[in-house]
């Protein structure tokens, strides 16, 4: 019997990857999709390339959807600085400037129609309930919506052979994702989680910048698991 499909989406961030590596411990055929939506962190386009070739992904799709037209991010927005050195208690109260206005919404709408597409029977997501940053689009409220737009909005769900859309990190602590990471053979240090990396500017291998909201969050989850970090980061 041949392996089902899956769309992977795949940013080349730490929680993405282990997802990849999730779907194909699960048994799927990998298809990995990474959204180049004008992120101010571009060097993340190039660590999903790697991940994608080191786990082996079936192919990579790169699709182009334009958020910096629209701004309202530190992420979209060159205008607006991504927020460094803040606690872990201002971390995790309200919505950050790095929330890109409906960007699960757009991706997880892209990676419908790549399943469709492409014929995929699931699609994979790192969304986090836990170690969220205050993001309203990763909990599972909003996981749970988007599977009824999709049933109600494709072929595949009026057909009744509706997308699953799986989401293996959704209840995990950073700490959580690190210790799944390591077990499924992640490559951790090519992921790029970091929202601004000195690598984007200098061209330089993989290094964080150590102090954004993502690097405080993944630097918590390998000491909370009391595993060796291998990310380098410049502070």
């Amino acid at each position: 019997m041949t392996p089902r499909r899956a769309i992977v989406l795949l940013s080349g961030g730490l929680d993405s990857s282990t997802c990849l590596a999730v779907a194909r411990r699960d048994g799927y055929r990998t298809v990995a999709l990474t959204v180049d939506y004008g992120q101010r962190h571009r060097a993340e386009l190039e660590a999903a390339r790697r991940i994608a070739q080191a786990l082996s992904a079936e192919a990579h799709r790169v699709v182009a959807v334009d958020l910096r037209a629209l701004g309202g991010s530190a992420l979209t927005s060159d205008a607006v600085d991504v927020p460094k050195g803040r606690d872990d208690a201002e971390i995790g109260t309200g919505i950050p400037v790095t929330y890109v206005p409906a960007r699960n919404t757009v991706l997880l709408a892209v990676a419908t129609a790549a399943a469709e597409a492409e014929e995929a029977d699931a699609v994979y997501v790192g969304v986090n309930a836990l170690d969220f940053s205050g993001y309203p689009d990763c909990r599972p409220e909003f996981l749970d919506a988007f599977r009824e737009v999709a049933r109600v909005g494709t072929r595949r769900g009026v057909e009744g052979r509706p997308i699953e859309f799986r989401a293996p990190l959704l209840h995990l602590t950073k700490a959580g994702i690190a210790r799944l990471a390591l077990e499924t053979g992640v490559p951790v240090g090519l992921t790029l989680s970091c929202y601004d990396p000195p690598s984007a500017r200098a061209g330089s291998s993989v290094v964080h910048c150590g102090r954004c909201d993502a690097c405080r969050l993944r630097r918590r989850g390998f000491a909370e698991a009391g595993l060796a970090d291998p990310t380098t980061y410049a502070e």
